[in-house]
């Protein structure tokens, strides 16, 4: 198995657009030849778009991009900045009256970091989508993850800049990749130790997160909510929308091992998987390699941020 750039998958195309001062932003993956698509929702509060049409029961065979967007829910507008793009390429499901693109997007909480009058909007979706033809995705601040956070637990004062991470392989013919957005409550753990979230009160080292959150057994009504972690698996197997369900809850997996605490209430994790080719692969083979690359992705994502608003990054706690 060796590592391969996101982008050598082929039949998709990934964008980047965001507002840098505003700290807020969008990411654009696309497939006009429409790709099956499966989801994994555990966060109890996600902001989503269009995640019906991804059940087995849903008509649906697929969708046509899948948007990861900073904003909370008001980032779910540049998903029609999307829709105008592919429908101006003539792309979508053929109603027999016109073609209507599918597109599921997906959103963090990131209105607390810079400007929260300034959101994701229809114009944003649709430059990303202009980007992606250029190819022009890169890890780090930038897209979706231009806003992202980790380590909150304790509020902004002792949080941590993250960002967005991609990463994939090839096993022969079989391309897995994964692009995340990490926006975590929680730290980051590789190799049993925290590289990224909850700062120590010196801010020169991490704390546990958990353990803060032990320290109370007490209800808290309004937990620091601006969480949620999501991400876009992306493979070249041929499956089904119901296998590629099945790929996306083995890849959410790369989050319970690498992020705790995951999956709270205070969260909105979500993880898609689109099948973009026609390489015969095993099923659990793909979601087990699925779950390897989502791991990588988070640990590129923290690992790639810059500093900005007053935040450090791991980088900077990590030298």
């Amino acid at each position: 198995m060796k590592e391969i750039s996101i982008l050598e998958i082929e039949n998709i195309k990934i964008g980047n657009a965001e507002n840098q001062e505003a700290k807020t932003g969008v990411t654009a993956i696309l497939c006009e030849t429409c790709a099956p698509c499966g989801v994994d929702i555990r966060g109890g509060g996600p902001a989503s778009r269009e995640t019906p049409l991804l059940s087995p029961l849903a008509a649906s065979t697929g969708v046509h991009a899948v948007l990861l967007c900073g904003g909370s829910a008001f980032g779910l507008d540049a998903a029609g900045g999307a829709m105008s793009y592919l429908e101006e390429k003539d792309i979508g499901f053929d109603t027999g009256i016109t073609k209507v693109p599918l597109v599921c997007a997906s959103s963090i909480f990131d209105l607390g970091l810079g400007d929260k009058n300034v959101r994701p909007d229809f114009s944003m979706g649709y430059r990303a989508c202009v980007n992606a033809e250029a190819g022009n995705y890169q890890n780090g601040s930038f897209g979706a993850g231009c806003g992202a956070t980790v380590g909150k637990f304790l509020g902004p004062e002792f949080a941590l800049k993250s960002g967005i991470g991609s990463f994939a392989v090839q096993l022969g013919a079989l391309k897995v990749g994964a692009i995340v957005c990490v926006n975590a409550l929680g730290d980051i753990y590789q190799g049993g130790k925290i590289v990224a979230g909850l700062l120590s009160e010196d801010k020169k080292g991490f704390r546990s997160t958990c353990d803060e959150m032990l320290k109370s057994i007490q209800r808290v009504d309004n937990p620091f909510v601006g969480n949620t972690t999501i991400g876009v698996v992306v493979t070249n197997g041929n499956f089904s929308k119901s296998e590629m369900n099945k790929i996306a809850q083995m890849a959410h997996n790369g989050l319970v091992r690498y992020m705790s605490p995951v999956n709270t209430s205070a969260d909105g994790d979500s993880i898609y998987a689109m099948s973009v080719g026609d390489v015969n692969a095993d099923v659990n083979v793909t979601g087990t390699i699925a779950a390897e690359v989502v791991e990588q992705a988070i640990i590129n994502a923290v690992m790639s941020a810059a500093p900005g608003s007053g935040l450090s990054c791991a980088k900077d706690i990590c030298a």
